[in-house]
Formats: C-alpha cells, sequence, structure tokens
C-alpha cells in the first residue's frame, strides 16, 4: 500500500462517520448540546469540515472549498467568512445551525477536493515542509495526519451526540 492510499483510507472513514451521524438526524437534534455546553452535531461536523477544508487547501495551494464553491453564505453563518470554529464560545457554538444536508454537501466537496489533492502525492510529497512557525516545521505528511486526527476526533464527538438521543 503506499502512504497516499492509507492517507486517502484514513480521510474516507471520516466521510463515513459524517454520514452515518447525519442520517436520519432531525433538526433540533442537530443543535442539542450535550449537558448543555457541550458542542452541538452541527458545529461538529462544520467546525470538522472546516479545519479539513482550511489544512488541505493551503497544502494544496488552493481555495479553500468554503469560499470557492459558495458554502460561506449559503451557511449564512453570523460569523466571519474565514472563521473555523476555534476558540469559540457557547453564543457562537450555538449560532452554527444548518440542515444535516447542506452539512454533509458541504463535508462531501471537502472531502472530494482532499481526495483530489491526496491522490496525486507521491511518498517522498510528505516531507514537504508546510508551515515554518513550529518547532520542528510541520511537514505534509505530519499536517494530514493531524487532520486527520482531529476530524477523526470531532466525528465521534458528534456520533456520540447521537447517540445520547434526548438526553
Amino acid at each position: 500500500m503506499r502512504s497516499n492510499e492509507l492517507l486517502l483510507d484514513a480521510f474516507a472513514r471520516i466521510r463515513d462517520i459524517v454520514a452515518a451521524t447525519l442520517d436520519g438526524v432531525d433538526g433540533e437534534a442537530l443543535v442539542r448540546r450535550p449537558d448543555g455546553t457541550g458542542n452541538s452535531i452541527a458545529w461538529l461536523i462544520w467546525h470538522l469540515s472546516r479545519v479539513e477544508d482550511v489544512q488541505v487547501a493551503s497544502a494544496a495551494g488552493v481555495e479553500q472549498v468554503w469560499t470557492s464553491q459558495d458554502f460561506a453564505s449559503r451557511f449564512k453563518l453570523p460569523l466571519p467568512e474565514r472563521d473555523t470554529g476555534y476558540g469559540h464560545s457557547s453564543d457562537k457554538v450555538d449560532s452554527v445551525q444548518a440542515p444535516p444536508e447542506l452539512l454533509l454537501e458541504y463535508y462531501d466537496a471537502v472531502h472530494s477536493q482532499t481526495e483530489e489533492f491526496v491522490k496525486t502525492l507521491g511518498d517522498q510529497d510528505l516531507d514537504r515542509i508546510v508551515d515554518t512557525r513550529w518547532d520542528p516545521p510541520v511537514t505534509l505528511g505530519v499536517r494530514l495526519v493531524s487532520t486527520i486526527a482531529d476530524c477523526l476526533q470531532h466525528a465521534g464527538q458528534a456520533a456520540y451526540a447521537k447517540g445520547l438521543g434526548g438526553l
């Protein structure tokens, strides 16, 4: 198995969890916050989509799907266009509301852009430095793995929140 095939498999797992979590979920469940203060399913799916979008677009040298495919205006969130959810207050978490179809459409578009980029990668590409603000500088391979880890964590949280039901 080549490195890019392994990465494609990992990103596909995120997509599977996102789709399964959004399948059959209603609007009330999407915005319900576990224990009243946890992140909602809508916020978690939106945030993980934004994280993957920002990180992969930057590494690939392309525009984010959020802006290039007009999702920013379609979501109509009361947030800055480049917001990804990092450091959100409780009020901002509450402000992220969207129907499951739009959340999945956005994630699928991000996933598609990710797949197209990762398919082009050879093993040597993973050593390319993509961020010099860290010591040691961050390679493309490390950036992709950290993106996968973050997105899988949030996808799992969303699936857990769905499983809580009305609790």
